[in-house]
């Protein structure tokens, strides 16, 4: 494996979309992401799905490789909760209001620092405009380090049926060494608490944080079976410096060596396999009654930017505040980074589109191939073909699709490969990103920067 390693921990996109945000444009403007939105009602998914980036934290953990903001006494909440109610409307308008919701995500930042009154308002702005399908998702990131039981009891309240527990850790020392608090409840209470609301559970850990060790990770893990949360989720840190100055603080504790940042990998896959898990996609882990196995089971998962996700709950993307980027069928829109540009540009009565991308049929074609095989760890090649309508020679010749490439893939392991398909093998699962990346013509020549699989 280290042999492995040494050759294909090379820097590659993480492909929770395609093509990556490193590729937006900055001429793609307000009129650009209207035209895209009108043209959003008659392409497939027609579900909707809504995120809401709530920026601000109360403190900055160093590892965070997120668009946030540290809260200060200027910072207003009400404020920024009202430009986002107003683009609501501005984009929303443009919206078929028979199309119904499937998912409603808040990221950040820390969303649940937000005082529940205000998050209530902008879900019920969502909810009085159009419908859902039957058990959506309406999901909440959750930072426990500033959550009491009234602030979960809350936010179940305003109609969240999944909540994100941003665990991160459960050392304490690993939790200081990044500048992150450990929870306020207990975890046996808080998991009390919300299995009686209903409320689905993720637990999120990263891996690759100073002072973790085989053994220090391997109890946190532990810890978290024990709990046995609904979901799991096991992020890889990435550490990019330049993108990120905050992150060279965590150099003073020392980073895992790439050597241990895989051993705490396998050894936590290994565990949470033990444990009843089922691994999706790069990690998360879900048992089998998820829907999520069961969708991976039959070839059918899927994912967009809010995570991964069964067909039936995949939607375009609509999304609202600052950085925040709608995934249209055929475009990407993000909005400006700077809050006081998002809600001045607001409150004149536009959309603060700072950047997006307009995807080609090619384009289409080889995010269809790489998503398929990011989440379902193969490309039936007749499959997707029929899918798009398309033949196979259309499909495969709008990748970068090599038959050289795939045999070196083969001789080391990584893929089972023949004319009919591409399917990762387990050894192989931690390098999927590079073999994705073997398929992407955007990556022949480019300059964009990307992290390390491991």
């Amino acid at each position: 494996m280290n042999k492995l390693i040494d050759k294909y921990n090379v820097p590659v996109p993480r492909y929770t979309s395609y093509p990556p945000a490193n590729f937006f444009r900055d001429e793609y403007d307000e009129k650009d992401l209207i035209r895209a939105i009108d043209a959003s009602n008659r392409q497939e998914p027609s579900h909707l799905s809504f995120y809401i980036h709530l920026p601000y934290c109360n403190r900055m953990c160093y590892y965070c490789g997120c668009n946030a903001y540290p809260r200060t006494k200027r910072s207003s909440d009400q404020e920024y909760v009202d430009a986002v109610m107003r683009e609501i409307q501005l984009v929303c308008t443009h919206i078929d209001p028979k199309r119904k919701i499937a998912q409603i995500h808040y990221g950040g930042g820390s969303p649940s620092t937000f005082a529940p009154d205000l998050i209530r308002r902008i879900n019920e702005a969502l909810f009085s405009r159009f419908q859902t399908i039957d058990d959506p998702e309406i999901a909440i990131e959750c930072h426990p380090g500033y959550m009491r039981e009234s602030a979960y009891e809350q936010l179940a309240d305003a109609g969240f049926n999944r909540m994100s527990i941003g665990i991160q850790d459960f050392n304490t020392d690993v939790l200081q060494a990044s500048n992150r608090l450990p929870s306020l409840l207990p975890m046996e209470q808080l998991f009390a608490l919300l299995r009686e609301r209903k409320i689905r559970i993720n637990l999120d850990f990263i891996y690759g944080l100073p002072l973790q060790t085989e053994k220090s990770f391997s109890h946190t893990v532990a810890q978290a079976i024990a709990l046995a949360p609904d979901r799991l989720v096991t992020f890889s840190y990435a550490h990019m410096p330049r993108l990120f100055p905050r992150q060279k603080l965590l150099e003073r504790k020392g980073l895992p060596t790439e050597e241990l940042k895989n051993l705490l990998c396998h050894t936590a896959q290994q565990q949470l396999l033990q444990g009843g898990y089922r691994q999706i996609g790069l990690d998360h882990h879900v048992k089998e009654e998820d829907e999520l196995f069961r969708a991976l089971s039959s070839g059918t998962l899927h994912r967009n930017f809010q995570g991964y996700c069964a067909r039936h709950t995949t939607g375009q993307v609509y999304a609202f505040g600052v950085t925040a980027i709608s995934q249209l069928t055929g475009a990407y829109a993000q909005n400006t980074k700077s809050i006081a540009e998002y809600i001045q540009t607001i409150r004149s009565g536009h959309i603060p589109v700072m950047r997006g991308y307009r995807l080609n049929e090619e384009e289409q074609i080889t995010r269809e191939v790489i998503t398929g095989l990011m989440c379902n760890e193969e490309i039936r090649w007749q499959q997707i073909a029929s899918h798009l309508r398309r033949s196979v020679e259309e499909v495969r010749s709008a990748t970068a699709y090599s038959e050289e490439k795939m045999k070196a893939f083969e001789e080391d392991g990584i893929i089972l490969w023949d004319d009919e398909k591409i399917v990762m093998r387990e050894k192989g699962s931690p390098f999927i990103r590079n073999v994705a990346a073997s398929l992407d013509k955007l990556l022949t020549h480019t300059d964009k920067t990307f992290s390390k699989p491991i």
